[in-house]
């Protein structure tokens, strides 16, 4: 792997600063990393405290599809000829001819693992094992501190150390959710309560038990439930599928609902009012918490195919659930106590495993930018506030950049954290840290025209801002 030494306080001191340093190395900030290496003027360097790169390893069931095309890879969008494109490394693969033929528009998800792997191992501005400790803004030197402890194999400390930035890139990901009904049973090991985040590690040790549910209703809840399936015998299945949703109901996949993933629409979202922001985005579950036509299809094909021999397969699928508390039964059976939120009735359903595809959440920024919290503008709900460019919202006393990627869904809509917008953010910070167009990006990019006064399009800087890179550095 191409993973250079650390980073010593020497030679990215006060002296000789970054210009970009990434929080994080999912892949957000990969796309960044991959957008900023050709750029030789910039100088950057991203952290993630894993030892490698891995994209959601306990969901990548056999034969489950990325929900977007393979054009939304981690530049494309941006610079299609960049060499860290999908089809680069389908190249460097010999595997060209195949995909050619395959004639897929969706990619395994295994398979777009193993492509931000081979960015990953390739990118010499990448730095895994260091587990980030503080972020400061020192006022005397106009910089950004970031502080970080260098893990050994093991994922013990190993040595101390300190870079300075003129701005930073915060790509910290998401967390799995638990609901809280449910998380004293998930925190004890002896109870199989899982988040589908760690399905393929327990994948035996469920199948193993004799009834299992699955609850959640998006594409993850989906997948999972159909692999159960086929793993059951025919008559024997025991399997519940319950969702808070008022149906297993499909994405909204069509061309111009798929509008509301371009840059367009997110320019017209964050220009509207907060309060209106905050009721669009739970009416907005279909768009990214639906399930794909052709899983829904699988799953129906796979339960008539165990109607063959007569009668019906012994799986329960029964959306408008809520689970208002679980309790562990005898024997480290799971007691479920739930409410049907239509008719208004309850019941107990006991089961001896279950998997929580319950999503994920934003990772909160507050324990990391503890020490920026004082410079932080917020909205009246609390949440930090983020500029047009994904910039944090700060006091004029720090005159540095703060990005932010996948941590602004309540500014930015439901694109933040899709992956076909990686890309154009990525090419959109670059551009805003240079005070320059390195990727030049279309001013339209929808045929819908989402209100009746267009918020404007990013304007070409002409001239350098005070923290460009084109800034003569002290």
């Amino acid at each position: 792997m191409n993973n250079p030494a650390p980073h010593t306080p020497e030679t990215n001191g006060p002296d000789h600063p970054l210009d970009l340093a990434g929080i994080g190395i999912g892949p957000f900030n990969l796309s960044l990393a991959a957008l900023a290496q050709p750029l030789t003027h910039l100088r950057t360097a991203f952290y993630d405290q894993r030892p490698a790169f891995h994209w959601h390893p306990g969901l990548l069931i056999d034969g489950a599809t990325l929900q977007v095309p393979f054009l939304a890879d981690l530049v494309t969008l941006a610079d299609p000829t960049s060499p860290w494109s999908f089809l680069n490394y389908l190249r460097t693969r010999d595997r060209l001819f195949p995909f050619y033929f395959a004639e897929r528009f969706h990619t395994h998800r295994a398979e777009y693992d193993a492509y931000c792997r081979w960015v990953s191992e390739n990118l010499p501005a990448l730095h895994f094992g260091h587990q980030i400790d503080a972020l400061r803004w020192n006022p005397e030197r106009a910089l950004f501190e970031v502080d970080f402890t260098q893990l050994d194999t093991d994922g013990e400390a190993e040595a101390l150390g300190r870079t300075y930035a003129r701005n930073l890139a915060l790509g910290i990901g998401t967390a799995p959710h638990i609901p809280e009904p449910l998380r004293p049973l998930a925190d004890d090991p002896a109870v199989p309560v899982i988040h589908s985040a760690d399905y393929l590690d327990h994948r035996e040790r469920l199948l193993a038990a004799d009834h299992i549910t699955v609850i959640g209703a998006g594409q993850s809840g989906a997948e999972i439930f159909l692999d159960l399936l086929r793993a059951r015998p025919t008559g024997h299945e025991a399997l519940h599928w319950l969702a808070r949703t008022p149906a297993f109901a499909p994405m909204e996949y069509s061309k111009l609902g798929l509008e509301h993933f371009t840059p367009d629409y997110t320019r017209y979202f964050h220009a509207l009012p907060e309060p209106v922001r905050d009721d669009l985005i739970p009416s907005q579950w279909q768009l990214h918490k639906g399930i794909d036509h052709d899983t829904l299809t699988a799953i129906h094909d796979e339960l008539y195919r165990r109607t063959l021999p007569g009668g019906w397969p012994d799986a329960t699928l029964t959306p408008s659930v809520a689970v208002r508390t679980a309790d562990r039964a005898g024997n480290n059976t799971i007691e479920l106590h739930l409410d049907h939120t239509q008719q208004g009735t309850r019941t107990r359903l006991t089961t001896d495993a279950v998997i929580l595809a319950t999503g994920y959440r934003e990772r909160r920024l507050d324990t990391l930018l503890a020490a920026l919290d004082p410079h932080l503008k917020r909205d009246t709900a609390g949440r930090p506030s983020i500029d047009p460019q994904h910039r944090l919202v700060l006091d004029p006393a720090v005159t540095g950049s703060l990005y932010v990627q996948n941590a602004e869904r309540h500014t930015h809509g439901v694109g933040a954290p899709d992956l076909g917008l990686a890309a154009w953010r990525s090419a959109r910070i670059l551009n805003t840290l240079t005070g320059d167009t390195p990727y030049p990006l279309p001013a339209r990019t929808a045929f819908t025209t989402f209100g009746l006064h267009q918020p404007p399009s990013d304007p070409a800087p002409s001239v350098p801002h005070q923290n460009s890179t084109l800034v003569p550095r002290r």
